[in-house]
């Protein structure tokens, strides 16, 4: 599914997760787990921009409530709030929009933003993914299982490569912290 008409094109953007053995990424708002490094990661990719330029991060409304509120709103990042409910810009966000393609158009015409990431929750990852203009995946996979009650779309291999090798951006070794290990992954849309 393409987000882009021939009047106004949307530029390619990418989601960033955590997810544990079975996809899990989250249980009653909150992650399963505590890996400083790896939100330290997180935080690297989703703000490193071009000069004179910021990202934007693209979260549904469960999401940025789940944000504890000494990180709101996620620094150097233009915070996007997606909902069907809010009628008020909720404090700390920058924006707010009742979708994710209309938070697209809005972010694509913006010369003041770099690169655009989704980075949750579950309902919005599932419809993310099957966008076109969804090019990149960062995907942490935890080799523990979590409880959890969201969970982030299964990577189908036929339309997301493995490129993880190709960017130095991306750690390749396994990483641990306390006892869990993970790897970093980044796909791309073929």
């Amino acid at each position: 599914m393409s987000l882009s008409s021939s009047s106004s094109a949307v530029k390619p953007f990418a989601m960033i997760a955590a997810v544990c053995a079975n996809n899990g990424i989250g249980i009653e708002g909150r992650l399963p787990w505590r890996l400083k490094n790896e939100m330290s990661y997180f935080t690297r990719i989703t703000s490193t921009a071009a000069d004179g330029k910021q990202n934007a991060v693209i979260m549904g409304r469960k999401t940025w409530e789940s944000i504890p509120p000494k990180y709101k709103p996620l620094a150097n990042r233009l915070n996007v709030v997606l909902s069907k409910s809010l009628t008020e810009l909720p404090k700390g966000a920058h924006r707010l929009m009742a979708s994710l393609s209309q938070s697209l158009q809005v972010l694509s015409t913006d010369e003041t933003i770099d690169k655009v990431f989704v980075i949750g929750g579950q309902v919005l990852y599932e419809e993310a993914i099957d966008v076109d203009e969804c090019q990149y995946i960062y995907l942490t996979r935890i080799d523990s299982n979590y409880e959890c009650d969201a969970f982030f779309p299964e990577v189908d291999l036929n339309l997301f490569k493995d490129i993880t090798q190709e960017d130095s951006a991306v750690p390749q070794e396994v990483q641990q912290e306390n006892d869990i290990t993970y790897r970093y992954y980044l796909y791309q849309r073929v």
